[in-house]
Parts: C-alpha cells; sequence; structure tokens
C-alpha cells in the first residue's frame, strides 16, 4: 500500500505547526498504525530528516498512551479501538491519512504528535486516598457487592486514561475520564468513606485545569476505546450535588 499521509509537525510547545505531506510507500495491511509510523520514521532518519515524535508503550491498548486524531476521529476510524490496536487494513490504497495530536487547551502540544496530558493526572490525585483498613488479604466473599454494582465499577475501570473523550469533545470536557475514575470507587464499600471529599475535590481540580463542561452530545462515549458509558458523568453530578449539600462545598484536608 502507497498512503499520503499529513502529518502535524511542530517543535515544540512555543512553536507554531502546521501538517506536513509525507508519502509511506510499501505499508503492510497486517501493519499496525503505530508500526507504519515506525517504518516511516525509519525511512526520515534514513534521508537525514528528523523523525516524527508520537507516544506509545503498551502497544495493547491498555496503558492509553497512545493519542492520535486520524481524519478527525480520535483513535481513529475502528471504534472500541486504541490507535496502537488500529491496523492499516482499515485503510486503502493510495488513501489519504491526516494525523494529528489531540486537541485541547488542557492538552498542550509538546512536540509534533506528543501533548502533555498530566492534567489528567493532576485529577486523580486530587482524589487522595481510601482510608480503609489494609492489612492481610481479606476473603473475597467477606464483603458482599450486588452484581450491577460490581459490573459497574469494573467497567469504569477499564477506562486506560487516554484522553479520547476530551479530544473528541466539543468543550474539551475531561467529564467521561473523571466520572469513571469516580465510579470504580463509588459502587463498592470500600469507596464510601471519602465519596463526598473525592467528588468535590476531583470536579473541581477537572475545572481548574481549564477542561470545559459537557456537551451533552455523547462523542467521548462513541470514541472511547474501552465504551465507558455517559451513564457515568450523570452519577457524578449527582454525587456533586450531594456532596456540596452535606459539606458546604468544604473539605478538609486528608
Amino acid at each position: 500500500m502507497t498512503l499520503n499521509l499529513k502529518v502535524w509537525r511542530q517543535s515544540g510547545a512555543d512553536s507554531a505547526g502546521s501538517l506536513e505531506a509525507v508519502v509511506a510507500h510499501g505499508i503492510s495491511p497486517e501493519m499496525s498504525f503505530l508500526e507504519m509510523l515506525d517504518l516511516v520514521n525509519e525511512r526520515l532518519v534514513h534521508d537525514g530528516k528528523l523523525p516524527i515524535e508520537f507516544d506509545s508503550d503498551c502497544r495493547e491498548g491498555i496503558c492509553g498512551t497512545c493519542s492520535l486524531t486520524i481524519n478527525g476521529k480520535a483513535h481513529g476510524p475502528d471504534l472500541g479501538t486504541a490507535v496502537c490496536q488500529l491496523h492499516m487494513r482499515s485503510f486503502s490504497d493510495g488513501d489519504t491519512i491526516v494525523i494529528e495530536p489531540f486537541r485541547a487547551r488542557a492538552f498542550p502540544v509538546v512536540k509534533d504528535l506528543v501533548v502533555d496530558r498530566a492534567a489528567l493526572d493532576r485529577i486523580i490525585q486530587a482524589g487522595g486516598y481510601n482510608s480503609v483498613t489494609t492489612g492481610p488479604h481479606a476473603d473475597a466473599n467477606a464483603t458482599l457487592i450486588s452484581k450491577p454494582d460490581a459490573d459497574a465499577a469494573f467497567e469504569a475501570a477499564t477506562c486506560i486514561g487516554c484522553g479520547a473523550c476530551v479530544a473528541a469533545c466539543p468543550n474539551s470536557s475531561a467529564s467521561l475520564f473523571t466520572s469513571a475514575k469516580l465510579t470504580q470507587f463509588a459502587k463498592l464499600p470500600q469507596g464510601q468513606p471519602e465519596r463526598d471529599i473525592r467528588t468535590i475535590r476531583m470536579v473541581t481540580t477537572m475545572d481548574d485545569e481549564g477542561f470545559g463542561n459537557c456537551s451533552n452530545i455523547g462523542e467521548c462515549e462513541a470514541v472511547c476505546p474501552k465504551g465507558i458509558s455517559i451513564n457515568n458523568i450523570s452519577r457524578m453530578r449527582r454525587d456533586y450535588v450531594r456532596a456540596v449539600l452535606r459539606t458546604g462545598g468544604r473539605v478538609t484536608e486528608s
């Protein structure tokens, strides 16, 4: 396959960027998208040019590090698929592919296709720790949890924090990400002691980091490679209102 790539190139955070045309020859349909970029980079280096900077780590759809917008869609054309799991058989010979970084005010471009997503880490850090008793491993049946609650907590916990929901939202909202991280605790007994404080802190940090409000159009759910439900956002909003009413919006340091 021969593909006509239009890749976002930006030398640094303070530099202006633009789309640069790169022709990719000899691409196998069985290559992953990142392997295609690896091959393109090998050839750029061979020709004495700078390689395209992009993020990747596990390449198994687990870590959420890969973060590309492909032809205007976060993670590309295949639903429920991270960039690292996207294969070139999803494209046709001669296609033009536009590759850009995730766009959001809270995700500043570092270089080329690499963005700084540390704002998501700070939201999680704001949640603090659980005060549940630690010690010997408890019997799995010692704390009974209903099947629906266990399933909801597990599904929320599958969020890999890639930031696609932010990139796809017109308001660059991180509501799907934040609500998933809250729900994985809110649906379990172990998450109840700090539930109110955790909710207020994480929602407040989300706003302080510059993420926008939820647009209610559901694009976040549509592009999420793990299929995180927007029902989590409703749960987060209910929890936030209840937490503010209970605490007056005041939280103490833990």
